[in-house]
């Protein structure tokens, strides 16, 4: 029977591609994680890594190990779920990644539902764009993650995650100055000569937003880049950029810049929650889903 501990390495590698990085993320050395494998492949008895450059990539063998290493992996977590299931009260620690707007407004509610009804269960959380935290989930270290999505612009959905929606969010043109007449286009396309604040190039935020100023009919003019929504929002309030702003943004509380709607089937993004396949029955995490899904009502 092949060694667990050796075929979790092989699947860590699967995730993170590189063995400094397994050797990083659970705190051994590269050489002592080279040997694993290396003893790996002699239970196996067939080659399980082959250089490329000065890195290496998985067999076709070593693909069919992972994917039966990951259904070993989740029907452990069942079990892990069905033990804590059969306890009277949610102990341990449960792992929670979310982006900046979602942490600000979303993640509080859930954090106050949870010490409520389960003050034992120790809860984690820690900020991060859904394109890192959707394949940290999948290499474990989160239990959950609050992700979003962009109009026409679908987050990556790896294999082995459960997404759930959770609520639509508006999202709306922060205008620099009072608004000008005329429909959600005309509005747009009115900021054609001024600058604008944007997430960075590569972002699933950045595209949406280029694309939706393309289609009115000019390339923005972005001066300022940054994921943090909050910089958007003093930007515009100053007057030095135009930006486009969720709802989720303002908690609550009366909007504090000149707001536009924008082309209809273009302003809403989605919040998802994100769990692996099998992680979700465990009650931490169903918990954790029912306290974000009140927060979301809220």
């Amino acid at each position: 029977m092949f060694d667990l501990h050796r075929l979790r390495l092989l699947r860590e590698l699967k995730h993170r591609g590189t063995l400094a990085a397994v050797a990083a993320a659970l705190s051994y050395s590269p050489s002592s994680v080279s040997q694993q494998l290396s003893q790996l492949e002699s239970e196996v008895g067939v080659p399980l890594l082959e250089p490329v450059g000065r890195r290496v990539r998985l067999t076709p063998q070593a693909e069919i190990l992972v994917a039966h290493t990951e259904a070993v992996m989740e029907r452990l977590e069942r079990a892990e779920a069905d033990i804590a299931t059969s306890l009277t009260d949610l102990t341990g620690t449960l792992r929670v990644a979310a982006f900046q707007t979602a942490a600000l407004t979303l993640v509080p509610v859930m954090l106050g539902l949870l010490r409520d009804a389960h003050p034992r269960l120790r809860v984690h959380v820690t900020q991060m764009e859904p394109e890192r935290a959707l394949l940290a989930l999948q290499a474990r270290d989160f239990d959950l993650v609050v992700a979003e999505e962009y109009p026409g612009h679908p987050t990556p959905r790896p294999a082995g995650l459960e997404q759930e929606h959770l609520l639509d969010d508006p999202l709306r043109l922060a205008l620099p100055a009072p608004p000008a007449g005329g429909g959600p286009t005309a509005a747009l396309r009115a900021l054609a000569g001024r600058p604008w604040v944007m997430e960075p190039e590569g972002s699933a935020a950045r595209h949406w937003a280029t694309t939706l100023c393309r289609a009115a009919g000019f390339e923005p003019d972005v001066r300022f880049e940054s994921t943090d929504l909050l910089l958007h929002l003093r930007l515009a309030e100053e007057g030095h950029a135009a930006a486009f702003l969720p709802d989720l943004v303002w908690n609550g509380r009366p909007p504090t810049v000149a707001l536009r709607r924008l082309p209809r089937g273009r302003g809403t993004r989605t919040i998802l929650t994100a769990v692996r396949r099998g992680g979700g029955r465990h009650p931490a995490v169903e918990a954790c889903r029912d306290a974000l899904r009140q927060a979301a009502r809220a």
